[in-house]
């Protein structure tokens, strides 16, 4: 077995698993698609029979096809109840497992390490959960839709074939299975040719993503004629893969007519001697042509449900790899939740690195007390923000250990640690809502009181003030429409109202002008006072205060005390200085 055929069998199974659930709806479906193909089998059958009432010259029974054509619309009518009946069946089914799989990937983006976010372009993410997801539940749909009618018609005219005449059903059971073989070779070429498209989307989505975000940068540098160059050169591949994709795809369909037409021409040869034998009437030969059509039309829609199902499955394939991908790692069973947290902070022989074969942290120590400021100075890339990374657990250490009040970080619940953690980030982070809603995101039952103040702390209040509903203003997603500074001075406010037993400052007022930035850090003092405090800083004029100042290089501590310890010591520290101060 070949590994395309395995991967096929394999996403069949993972999508039949999510399909179990709606068992009901599926048994109720296939039940109607049965009556509705039987009755749909039967009406020829009436038809034949009200030709025959009407063949001979001066013989035509008018209540005979009167009764015959009233029983045909009745069963018409009953065919078409069944057959609404199975759509909404059928909806229920596809969106139903679509709603499920979209929701199970979203809960794993949430439980994804971060190493899997920033090792993958967020615009092929998101293609997945939201491009591929919708192509797979359109292939589905069409496969509940049409698959099981398909099969209870072809069997279903079959027997009644066979009730009429064995001999001409032989010449359209012979001929069948050439078109049987021609759409699995084409649906075994396609799936490949699907797969590439639905990648190649994700590469292009990922690009528009990253270009939306970053326009300004791509526009100051001068790099639209590059962008556009990388653009089109993924679109051309999309285009050549798609028409690939849907010329082979394309084929099946014509090729499965031509079978069906010699299918047509054998039964109707085979059919007209029959006749003129006697062993055949009129009616019967025009039901058995009625039902050759029907035989060879499932055929046909088939072909077309195996080529839509070879792209969804393609599309599901790369979703079930998003939700398969291995989780950030599950927290013990004896897993403790960090209570009444002092801030006493300790990393004994830590070594990290994101690349494995590229050594970044190695054999750090460091023991901060419950209430220090400690400052974390270096060179870009000497490891400050990875550390940063470590404290809040956003990766696992690869060697030693971090604890927060003698308990192993590992060892707690990530919710309870993070929250024990205020943070104020460089890169700025708003959800779309109110100015309110993101600023009592840390802690919802914050009073109007407690909002004001944190924001008149945060030098925030004057201009929120100013905008068109105050603290109700609706932002969208990201703070658009706010200033960079202004975006930042909401972060800080948001951690000033949650105010929890530690800090996290990475170059919290980098977006700031002097003047405010001087106000801020006095309130930031206030703040700090009696929390464990970590400030990442490239401005050393903001960390003169800082018990402890650690001067990190090529992931390790080469210099640690205050600050005029460490200028005594005309350091590496007394070298950064100087470059800003001189």
């Amino acid at each position: 077995m070949t590994r395309e055929r395995k991967n096929n069998k394999s996403t069949l199974k993972k999508v039949l698993h999510y399909v179990g659930k709606y068992w009901f709806f599926v048994v109720v479906s296939i039940l109607l698609a049965a009556v509705s193909a039987l009755l749909t089998l039967y009406v020829p059958i009436i038809i034949g029979d009200t030709i025959d009432f009407i063949i001979d010259k001066g013989n035509v029974d008018f209540s005979m096809i009167y009764a015959l054509l009233k029983k045909a619309g009745i069963v018409v009518l009953i065919t078409a109840f069944a057959q609404w009946i199975m759509n909404i069946c059928n909806n229920k089914i596809s969106y139903g497992v679509v709603l499920d799989i979209r929701k199970e990937a979203f809960e794993k983006l949430q439980k994804l390490p971060l190493k899997y976010i920033d090792s993958h372009a967020y615009g092929e993410i998101v293609s997945r959960i939201i491009a591929d997801v919708e192509q797979f539940s359109e292939g589905l749909l069409m496969g509940f839709t049409q698959f099981f009618t398909g099969v209870v018609t072809i069997l279903g005219t079959l027997v009644f074939m066979v009730m009429l005449n064995p001999k001409i059903t032989v010449v359209v059971v012979c001929i069948t299975p050439v078109s049987l073989l021609v759409a699995s070779f084409i649906a075994k070429k396609t799936y490949s040719m699907f797969r590439i498209q639905s990648e190649t989307k994700g590469e292009q989505t990922g690009i528009i993503d990253e270009m939306i975000g970053n326009q300004k940068v791509v526009q100051a540098f001068g790099q639209e004629e590059r962008v556009l160059e990388r653009f089109d050169e993924v679109n051309e591949r999309l285009r050549k893969c798609s028409l690939r994709a849907i010329f082979f795809s394309s084929t099946t369909n014509p090729a499965t007519r031509f079978v069906n037409s010699l299918v047509y021409t054998g039964v109707a040869f085979t059919g007209a001697i029959a006749v003129v034998n006697g062993t055949l009437s009129v009616g019967q030969l025009s039901c058995f042509l009625s039902y050759a059509n029907q035989y060879t039309k499932p055929f046909n829609e088939i072909s077309g449900v195996i080529t839509e199902l070879q792209n969804a499955f393609a599309c599901a394939a790369r979703i079930f790899e998003l939700i398969e991908e291995e989780a950030q790692v599950s927290e013990p069973e004896d897993v403790i939740v960090l209570t009444d947290v002092k801030g006493n902070v300790e990393l004994e022989n830590v070594d990290f690195s994101y690349d494995k074969e590229r050594k970044l942290i190695e054999s750090l120590n460091l023991s901060v007390k419950p209430g220090q400021r400690v400052a974390i100075v270096g060179p870009t890339g000497c490891g400050k923000t990875t550390m940063i990374n470590l404290l809040m657990r956003f990766y696992d250490v690869d060697k030693g250990c971090i604890s927060v009040d003698g308990k192993d970080i590992r060892q707690v619940t990530r919710n309870s640690l993070r929250t024990s953690y205020g943070m104020v980030l460089q890169e700025t982070w708003l959800r779309e809502g109110t100015i309110r809603d993101n600023l009592i995101m840390g802690k919802p039952d914050a009073t109007e009181e407690e909002i004001i103040t944190a924001a008149k702390a945060a030098h925030a209040h004057s201009f929120i003030k100013r905008m068109p509903k105050g603290y109700d203003t609706e932002i969208k997603e990201g703070g658009e429409g706010l200033s960079q500074g202004q975006k930042q001075l909401l972060c800080i406010a948001r951690i000033m109202i949650s105010l929890p037993p530690m800090l996290i400052l990475d170059e919290a007022t980098s977006s700031i002008d002097t003047r405010t930035e001087l106000k801020i850090q006095n309130a930031f003092a206030k703040m700090m006072e009696g929390r464990t405090s970590f400030i990442v800083a490239h401005r050393l004029s903001t960390i003169k205060e800082a018990d402890i100042i650690l001067v990190m290089k090529n992931g390790k501590i080469i210099e640690q005390g205050n600050h005029e310890s460490l200028l005594k010591e005309k350091g590496f520290y007394y070298k950064l200085y100087c470059s800003q101060y001189q």
